[in-house]
């Protein structure tokens, strides 16, 4: 389902059909024969609109729609306007919504697996994340943990490095985590609670609030650019870096098995192509945004940008590895997945150590 496969199938002649590239007779056939218009709903798990996410699952709408030459017409709901944030998998499940838009770590109490393809603490980069799904059998691994389910995931979107997060204290040392109330979810919220602190797990859209009233100490979201949307810096002292919980979150679209396997050919390629084309999308929209938006939150707001002692980092790193090898062990699908990871992750590794870190390192600023 590649983009050289699409271009080879019924769907591929269908675009070329419209740039002129096929003969007269066929494209006439193509324009006298009616075609049926398909309506789909599309759950989201973040606000209607958001910047980045939420308009991340309004141009996966459009794009297929726009592809399909109208034949394929997805209606998005934001969170909570259909089904609640964190109900987007089983709705898509049970066929409320033929599609979703949401992140893989979500569905932790569902399918532990799952927090392999959103984010690993101290894993894989958002670069690095696209190689492994695409050419390292992440993909193939993935599809295999939906399965059962009758979900079929795609990666639709990549917000790259994020911040660790906003705090109402300061931390510099590991014991300052004990007790700490943080919105976290995943993987990351497992090593906190283990370094003593107490994850909790509230939607995008209330987390202003909960940290400004104190139900919560700090919170991550994701980066400067949705962090400045939500107003974070208005109710939290510091913001620390780096994201160590989630290097290069992957975002996912779901689709119902049974309503994929229903549409023609060429629209499953038209719905496969469009999610990469936003995966590729959503990540050059954060690293250019995220760079704007930290300008905006320093020199405006006189945000207390900081970084996590190395102490921390360490504490967290030497947790985050027992966490993950635990999961690993929860079954033999897991371990499965958890070989291919690190695998891939300590081979891409020894690469990034020669290209990207050794380029950066010499770029300096």
């Amino acid at each position: 389902m590649k983009r050289r496969d699409f271009l080879g199938s019924a769907g591929g002649a269908a675009l070329l059909a419209g740039c002129g590239q096929q003969d007269s007779a066929a494209t006439a056939d193509a324009v006298s024969t009616p075609q049926e218009t398909i309506h789909w709903k599309l759950v989201t798990t973040w606000p209607r609109n958001f910047p980045g996410l939420g308009t991340g699952a309004n141009n996966l709408a459009r794009l297929i729609g726009e592809m399909s030459g109208g034949r394929l017409q997805i209606k998005v709901f934001g969170a909570g306007e259909l089904v609640p944030p964190m109900e987007v998998f089983g709705a898509v499940m049970q066929g409320t919504a033929e599609m979703g838009h949401g992140a893989a770590y979500y569905w932790k109490g569902k399918i532990e697996t799952a927090q392999f393809f959103s984010a690993v603490p101290f894993g894989l980069t958002a670069q690095e994340m696209n190689a492994w799904l695409m050419y390292g059998g992440g993909m193939e691994l993935w599809r295999e943990v939906y399965a059962p389910f009758g979900v079929i995931p795609v990666m639709a979107g990549n917000s790259g490095v994020q911040m660790a997060g906003w705090f109402n204290r300061e931390i510099n040392r590991v014991e300052d985590l004990r007790g700490l109330k943080m919105r976290i979810p995943g993987l990351g919220g497992e090593v906190l609670s283990r370094a003593g602190g107490v994850p909790v797990q509230i939607a995008g859209g209330e987390l202003f609030t909960a940290l400004q009233t104190g139900v919560i100490d700090a919170t991550e979201w994701v980066g400067p650019y949705n962090d400045l949307a939500l107003g974070l810096h208005k109710a939290a002292k510091y913001y620390y870096y780096p994201g160590w919980h989630e290097p290069g979150t992957t975002l996912e679209a779901l689709l119902n098995r049974e309503a994929f396997a229903a549409l023609p050919g060429d629209l499953q390629h038209i719905v496969i192509n469009a999610c990469h084309v936003v995966n590729g999308d959503m990540l050059a929209e954060y690293t250019a945004r995220n760079n704007a938006a930290l300008k905006t939150l320093v020199e405006e707001h006189a945000v207390d940008v900081r970084r996590l002692p190395d102490k921390v980092l360490e504490r967290l790193r030497a947790l985050s590895d027992e966490v993950v090898a635990e999961l690993a062990g929860e079954d033999a699908l897991s371990g499965k997945v958890y070989e291919s990871f690190s695998r891939f992750r300590e081979q891409v590794t020894a690469w990034s150590d020669i290209s990207e870190r050794a380029y950066l390192n010499v770029r300096g600023s």
